[in-house]
């Protein structure tokens, strides 16, 4: 596949140890998507950089702190999109939901809520995104070659903003409130190392990128679950109702609190991830030969995890293709067993940030629309 010979991994216990024996796989992914989504993405570096740089960006998108700050703007965002769609008669309900999705993440990261910007981003993202899984053939009329002239704009105004930022830095200018780009400046290791532009903006490409488009998938998949199985519908609402009703009568908006007590809802998220798996394998490459389950397995072979069977797999999940949140009532699954951000130290960075995205939508869909 792609040009090399490759193992595809779709047991539990398999998919479990790829992702977590760091020592035996690296990063296996295809030219193509390492060259789009950047060299000092998460995707193009080694476990020690990428150690490092997970570390100083975790925080900024995933820490407690963070999410109690961004609460507050998705909350708007979604109040104000629910309500505007169902004024306009008809409309491609994903078109919207990663516009939504989009603004959401360029407000985290950028502070940037210019239309325009915005518009002239997501079009490039999507063109990116036809490359991301292409052989890297780069003729015209190949999706490889359109997604390359996609990431140079998207590199040209990602660069645009950082000497933006830099220069208003250097006059003082800068706000109050702190964003992800404000964070990539700031932070250094233990050795005093800052990141220089091109790894800023390859965080950025990579952040970007996955922090629309899997969460927007989801959040409509949901949403036409809850559509196809009205008990689940009423379950959902009944539980987002009890939160309202709880509240004091001052409260404005939903808490992080709150959302973690929507216990029945997560469970309806989490159903949603598995029968859909929109994240569907990653790439990984033997470091050396390695036996795994009775296989060997040659050193330099790509090993793609297939989450998609674990998920499916009738062992674990009774009737797997059947959306039943119900499931998940006093049921952990073993490690290995439930992957939808991955696994291992190469665990989604965004989970948290993309189950928030995903409830909040959902808590005011529920109350307030069908």
């Amino acid at each position: 596949m792609f040009g090399s010979p490759s193992i595809i991994v779709t047991s539990p216990e398999a998919c479990r140890r790829v992702l977590a024996d760091d020592e035996a796989f690296k990063p296996g992914w295809p030219t193509s998507t390492v060259n789009l989504i950047g060299k000092n993405s998460f995707l193009g570096i080694s476990d020690e950089d990428h150690r490092r740089l997970r570390k100083l960006t975790a925080a900024p998108v995933n820490g407690h702190e963070s999410l109690s700050m961004y609460i507050r703007y998705i909350e708007d965002n979604v109040i104000t999109a629910l309500d505007e769609w169902a004024n306009m008669g008809q409309i491609e309900f994903l078109t919207e939901i990663r516009k939504l999705t989009f603004k959401i993440i360029i407000y985290i990261f950028l502070s940037s809520e210019s239309e325009p910007v915005m518009e002239a981003l997501e079009r490039e993202y999507t063109n990116l995104n036809y490359g991301v899984r292409a052989m890297a053939i780069n003729i015209p009329g190949f999706a490889y070659h359109k997604a390359l002239k996609a990431r140079k704009k998207l590199v040209a105004t990602l660069q645009s903003v950082v000497d933006q930022r830099r220069e208003q830095r250097r006059k003082n200018q800068s706000t109050a409130k702190k964003d992800m780009m404000d964070a990539l400046m700031d932070v250094e290791d233990e050795n005093g190392r800052r990141l220089n532009d091109e790894e800023i903006i390859d965080v950025l490409v990579m952040y970007l990128n996955a922090g629309h488009e899997s969460s927007g998938h989801i959040i409509m998949w949901a949403t036409l679950f809850l559509q196809e199985y009205p008990d689940v519908f009423r379950r959902a609402k009944a539980e987002q109702e009890e939160i309202v009703r709880k509240r004091s009568p001052n409260q404005k908006g939903l808490t992080l609190k709150e959302v973690r007590q929507m216990v029945y809802l997560d469970k309806v998220i989490d159903e949603t991830l598995r029968v859909i798996t929109f994240s569907l394998t990653v790439f990984r490459e033997a470091k050396k030969d390695i036996n795994i389950c009775g296989y060997t397995i040659p050193k330099g072979w790509k090993v793609l995890v297939w989450f998609r069977s674990v998920h499916l797999d009738p062992e674990t999940y009774v009737d797997p293709k059947k959306f039943d949140p119900s499931r998940w009532d006093g049921f952990t699954p073993k490690a290995g067993n439930f992957l939808p951000f991955g696994g291992g130290s190469r665990l989604c960075p965004g989970n948290d940030l993309a189950k928030l995205e995903i409830a909040i939508f959902l808590h005011y869909f529920l109350l307030n629309y069908e």
